[in-house]
């Protein structure tokens, strides 16, 4: 599984790349906001900081501003995605960037039908929201299972799965399981995967059994 950092953080984006861990970055018009920052300077930096895909999200609401937007988008480094919505538009204007060999991300989706147009029209990557689906009682986690079965029928479908509005650890682990190509994560969660109590607990007993030695090793 590919790991995302979904942050418009360049301080933290930077950090977590330096560890090798990080395939990519998924941004959106909220995060950018946050750094206070002009959008393409935010977008230009964190392409320039990590090789793997960064998501850029279009504003516009209708197809061919949608595209006028994307292509803009794109122009400011190779490795933008332009992020569109899952919408009838959406997928117009994902068909016409796809071929014009624009790499997109096919944002908000929630149902596996939703998935399969969007893997029709050149989809990228198709972005289905799993903790919103949790929120209203609803299983995330079949939607990942259902749209894996459905790209699995059709070798001709390329369109990656990239699990988002991922909450927590086991929102990543139930979506590597469930077969999802990506996982975009906030930094907090990513950080956490690491963690273990009894990794601590181990290590501690360790270094204790080692500081009785008396030896180092350099």
């Amino acid at each position: 599984m590919k790991f995302f950092i979904d942050s418009a953080d360049i301080d933290e984006i930077r950090e977590l790349a330096d560890s090798g861990l990080v395939d990519g970055v998924t941004t959106n018009p909220s995060l950018v906001a946050k750094s206070g920052r002009a959008f393409k300077d935010v977008i230009a930096e964190i392409c320039s900081t990590v090789e793997g895909p960064v998501s850029a999200e279009v504003t516009a609401l209708e197809a061919d501003a949608m595209v006028e937007e994307g292509r803009a988008l794109a122009e400011i480094a190779n490795n933008v995605a332009v992020k569109v919505p899952l919408t009838w538009d959406g997928l117009k204007a994902c068909r016409t960037l796809s071929q014009g060999g624009t790499m997109v991300n096919v944002t908000l989706c929630f149902s596996a039908n939703q998935a399969l147009l969007a893997a029709k029209a050149g989809a990228t990557f198709i972005s289905p929201f799993i903790g919103r689906l949790d929120d209203i009682g609803e299983d995330g986690m079949e939607l990942i299972r259902d749209i894996r079965v459905i790209y699995d029928n059709y070798d001709a479908l390329g369109t990656e799965i990239l699990a988002a509005s991922i909450r927590s650890d086991d929102h990543v682990r139930r979506s590597a399981m469930a077969g999802a190509d990506v996982a975009t994560v906030p930094p907090k969660v990513l950080r956490n995967l690491a963690n273990h109590a009894l990794t601590d607990k181990g290590l501690d007993a360790f270094l204790a059994d080692w500081a009785k030695t008396g030896q180092s090793i350099l």
